[in-house]
């Protein structure tokens, strides 16, 4: 049996593979300025998950020329994703988010859009926007949903509760944009079935694709200091690599695999050190796939 990859996905959609280009369009949280909190998600950097995104001081186009320039050994097709990647990229006025969403769909070079954001924050005048650009080129929204279980989505700081998540992709799906879901394996406290339980419910969501992230732990965050603690414990690489191959057989089978694992910045990264080897860790994933009798139709770019 096998599952749908991304890379077989974008084949499908685009007729070729498209790269991402992760931008900074200079959003804030409500996590983060005091609308619900000030500190952020407990395992949240202070570049809010833009590590790898282009320059906030830069314009969306210098961001992609600049992204472009990064990828021109990987790319043929001359065609990208803009990845609005940083902190929570719905969370402004509607006005403000049209300059950069047309800036950005109105590159010559891009393909669709994908926009990083929270389920509480899609009031419905971004909803329209969404829709609208939707009907230029294919709009991609990512929900950082992480868990479905509120001990733990307390404990992460999340801010939202899991009937929230339920609205949005209900109104995400009314409105004919796909819907990407985040979820962290690996954060303190959860079980294995527990996890497992996380990612088929997101299965049965209604939701196009999902994420699997490995659990980082990013120097500077409060995770770091639970960390060091010894409150909890990082998952081993074989440990993991058996986790995604289980929750990957919970999933229906043409929902896409946007990743994974996860690469957390290496200057940052306190924990697992063995994350940082990427080709060992995709090695390990084949392998677990490999056993559990799901045979990917392509493993690059995972």
């Amino acid at each position: 049996m096998k599952y749908y990859s991304l890379n077989n996905y974008l084949q499908d959609t685009f007729g070729e593979k498209v790269y991402k280009i992760a931008l900074d369009g200079g959003f804030t949280c409500p996590n983060r300025d005091g609308m619900l909190g000030t500190g952020g998600c407990i395992f949240c950097s202070g570049a809010g998950s833009g590590e790898f995104a282009g320059k906030r001081e830069d314009s969306i186009t210098v961001q992609i020329e600049k992204g472009k320039e990064l990828l021109r050994d990987k790319v043929k097709s001359g065609k990208y994703i803009a990845y609005f990647q940083a902190f929570t990229n719905t969370y402004a006025p509607a006005e403000r988010l049209r300059k950069l969403y047309e800036e950005a769909i109105s590159h010559p070079d891009i393909a669709a859009l994908s926009i990083a954001t929270r389920p509480d924050c899609l009031p419905g005048e971004v909803l329209s926007l969404l829709g609208e650009m939707n009907r230029v080129k294919p709009v991609w929204v990512e929900l950082g949903l992480q868990t479905i279980h509120e001990r733990t989505a307390e404990y992460i700081r999340r801010g939202y509760p899991l009937a929230l998540y339920d609205e949005a992709v209900k109104k995400l799906k009314e409105i004919g944009v796909q819907v990407i879901v985040h979820v962290i394996l690996g954060l303190p406290g959860e079980s294995a079935e527990e996890i497992k339980e996380t990612v088929a419910y997101v299965g049965k969501s209604g939701a196009d694709g999902i994420k699997l992230q490995l659990l980082h732990v990013m120097r500077g965050t409060d995770l770091e200091k639970d960390y060091r603690a010894g409150k909890f414990r990082v998952m081993e690489m074989e440990e993991y690599a058996n986790l995604v191959a289980d929750c990957i057989a919970l999933l229906p089978e043409r929902m896409v695999i946007h990743r994974m694992t996860g690469d957390g910045a290496k200057r940052g990264l306190i924990a697992p050190a063995w994350s940082g080897d990427k080709k060992r860790v995709l090695n390990a994933l084949r392998k677990a796939i490999e056993e559990k009798r799901r045979i990917p139709y392509e493993m690059e770019g995972i």
